[in-house]
């Protein structure tokens, strides 16, 4: 535990520090002061003593010669009594113990006492004769004050006044007393100065901790504690007003309009966080935010959640011919319909989110789950197949839909967003403008389907990829006209696979342009070193082209290039592209085979017949042939309309000026029929299966020797 000083401890600490050191001084005064006390009683002693002892000499002196003038008379006429007389008055001065007065021979005149009994007894001590000047001697409790009695110049007697010093000590001692006391009430009384002093200072810090407390400490806890609850987002538990009128409440006051801008400000983020700014959904970082709360409250029983994961078929299709603004208005239309229709068909809330580009996600809790989502999912498709009315035209787009279920099939939102996913491209392989559920197989279908993207990665580097060449022949007579190169994947540990079982996978994955570019150059090649005796020179080769590679805006380059690397003449290479991939860019369709046929190069419409084809599309796109679908020729023997259709399409293209080949013919029926209508040329397995070059070879010389 982290013991943390805080501003209110830290203000006492100095406050008690302050009374330490305050409390030091006064000690240290304290004790200077009694010592002075000390020294003022002990030099006031001795100055009372002084004081007391000198006016007592000085009194003695003044007595002694006052009393010596006053007995010069009385003791040169030996006037006893006025001696007597006068002694009597000096004995009577307070303090003095004796007069004694003597003549010239130290013989006693007068004893200070009423009879006299000393008188004419020799004074007997070692004292020298008085003389003309007061001496003082002091004893043992007494002083003696000693002077001569002259007459003139002539010393004619002497006198000693002796002084009881009792008086005078008592005098002293009181007065000392006195100075004592007084000193002592001096003492208490800056005693009880510094006392109260240190007291007010105790009281002053107390009430300027109590104010700091309440005026500052308890504001900046409150601040504080504002600051936790804005840090965790916990705005409606902040309460700060304050009506002071100082610093401290202007301080509360600016963070509580603070407390409300950040709140404002982490609104408005928010928003900008979790909603598209193009449709007004919740975008991807709300809905996992939204799918985690709603699986946390699942997770304690409840219904089911089911989130079907959107996404809109051809929308590129939008962007690339119309630009991006108008797919921006599509977008925002048909979130509109998948919002409004979703609820609809629901009977609960559902939440629409966008989930990135052309893909949205659906997310409801309901009963009986897989019922009710596939009314929505239907609801949903219905409402997109209604046109979009954009710049004049009409644009039809629809939708595939994966479908998904907790807990049935996940446990968290990435797993739920996942099994969405691939539920939805299934559906984009069923066809499109259609719903899947998810299901384990589909897990297992997916992990295969990465696997072999992985493996188509490398296999070009691996020289896996193979082109395999099916012969085209005329009807009238038989002769090969020309070969289609057909890719084959010689895959290491799957075998030989068909493009029906890769291609999509290039597609993608973004594999189709690199692929295309290798079939393109290795055909023109090929078909290059296939001249000899038993080929004719004008033997054409067919290579299919991706919509992907149209679009790319290289196409032309790479053919450019394809053919001045092989050497073969441009008129020998046909151009293969479905209906469908001109139909979906038909002006930029029109430009690039504009610029190949300028070169030579043919360009042929594949699986003529599977799309819209009509007349209008063939008057606008210039091709030289078109090749009829497969589907046509194989049940050309037994349904009238295929018949019908196919007749239709051979006269279309002789209209036209172009011309035809029809594939997937099997048998001399199937041929029959499609010379009978005018179709030029055929191929199919009644002709031949497609094959290395190395047999191609060997088949062209083996019709060679036959006479065919």
């Amino acid at each position: 535990m982290n013991f943390r000083l805080g501003l209110q401890g830290r203000f006492m600490l100095a406050i008690l520090a302050g009374l330490l050191v305050v409390g030091g001084l006064a000690a240290t005064l304290w004790q200077r002061q009694t010592r002075a006390f000390a020294e003022m009683a002990q030099v006031s002693s001795e100055t009372v003593h002084e004081l007391t002892f000198d006016a007592l000499e000085r009194r003695g002196r003044l007595l002694a010669s006052d009393l010596s003038l006053q007995l010069v008379n009385p003791m040169y006429f030996v006037d006893l009594e006025q001696i007597a007389e006068r002694a009597a008055a000096a004995g009577r001065q307070p303090g003095v113990s004796s007069v004694l007065v003597f003549d010239d021979q130290l013989r006693i005149v007068h004893d200070g006492t009423p009879a006299v009994l000393r008188y004419g007894e020799r004074i007997r001590d070692n004292r020298e004769k008085p003389g003309s000047e007061v001496q003082v001697q002091w004893g043992d409790g007494v002083m003696e004050v000693r002077t001569a009695i002259m007459l003139a110049d002539d010393v004619i007697g002497g006198l000693r006044i002796t002084f009881d010093l009792a008086g005078v000590q008592v005098q002293q001692r009181t007065a000392q007393q006195r100075l004592a006391e007084r000193q002592a009430a001096a003492t208490a009384t800056y005693r009880i100065w510094l006392a109260g002093l240190l007291g007010l200072l105790g009281l002053l810090g107390v009430v300027v901790s109590w104010l700091v407390s309440r005026g500052l400490v308890a504001p900046i806890r409150v601040l504080a504690d504002a600051a936790r609850d804005i840090e965790a987002g916990r705005y409606r538990q902040i309460q700060l007003a304050s009506s002071r009128n100082d610093e401290m409440g202007e301080l509360i006051r600016s963070f509580a309009r603070m407390a409300d801008g950040v709140e404002k400000h982490e609104r408005e983020v928010r928003r900008i966080a979790y909603t598209d700014s193009l449709t007004g959904l919740p975008n991807r970082l709300a809905l996992r935010e939204l799918l985690d709360i709603k699986l946390l409250a699942q997770s304690a029983g409840g219904r089911a959640l089911v989130l079907m994961f959107i996404d809109l078929d051809d929308f590129k299709r939008v962007n690339d011919t119309m630009g991006h603004e108008a797919g921006d208005r599509v977008l925002i239309q048909l979130a509109d319909r998948i919002r409004e229709h979703a609820g609809k068909a629901a009977g609960v809330a559902v939440q629409v989110a966008r989930f990135g580009g052309d893909e949205f996600v659906a997310v409801m809790e309901c009963d009986e789950p897989r019922l009710r989502a596939a009314r929505v999912a239907d609801a949903i498709i219905d409402a997109l197949l209604a046109p979009v009315r954009l710049r004049g035209r009409e644009q039809f787009l629809g939708a595939s839909i994966g479908i998904t279920v907790f807990p049935d099939d996940a446990r968290s939102a990435s797993q739920l967003i996942k099994n969405g996913d691939i539920a939805m491209y299934q559906a984009k392989l069923a066809g499109k403008n259609c719903y899947r559920f998810y299901s384990r197989a589909l897990d297992d279908a997916m992990a295969d389907r990465v696997q072999l993207e992985h493996d188509l990665r490398g296999a070009l580097e691996r020289d896996e990829l193979k082109l395999y060449y099916q012969p085209v022949v005329s009807t009238n007579d038989h002769t090969l006209c020309g070969v289609e190169a057909l890719l084959r994947w010689e895959h290491p540990a799957r075998g030989l696979l068909m493009p029906a079982e890769f291609i999509d996978v290039a597609e993608q994955g973004g594999l189709i342009s690199t692929i295309g570019a290798y079939a393109l150059t290795r055909a023109c090649g090929d078909m290059a070193t296939l001249s000899g005796p038993h080929a004719a020179p004008d033997l054409f080769v067919s290579v299919n082209v991706s919509a992907r590679q149209m679009r790319s805006g290289d196409l032309v380059g790479h053919v450019a290039s394809a053919l001045a690397a092989s050497g073969l003449t441009p008129t020998r290479l046909r151009l293969e592209l479905t209906e469908t991939a001109v139909l979906s860019d038909e002006t930029l369709a029109i430009s690039q085979f504009t610029r190949l046929r300028a070169t030579g190069v043919r360009v042929w419409l594949d699986d003529f017949g599977t799309g819209f084809s009509g007349l209008s599309h063939l008057r606008r796109v210039p091709v030289d042939g078109v090749k009829i679908d497969r589907s046509f020729v194989a049940d050309l023997l037994d349904d009238p309309d295929d018949v019908a259709l196919t007749s239709a399409i051979i006269a279309l293209a002789h209209s036209l000026g172009i011309g035809v080949v029809a594939e997937g013919v099997e048998d001399l029926e199937q041929l029959r029929v499609l010379s009978e209508h005018g179709c030029e040329m055929v191929q199919g397995f009644l002709i031949a299966k497609a094959m290395p070059l190395s047999m191609l070879r060997d088949w062209i010389a083996h019709r060679a020797a036959l006479g065919v």
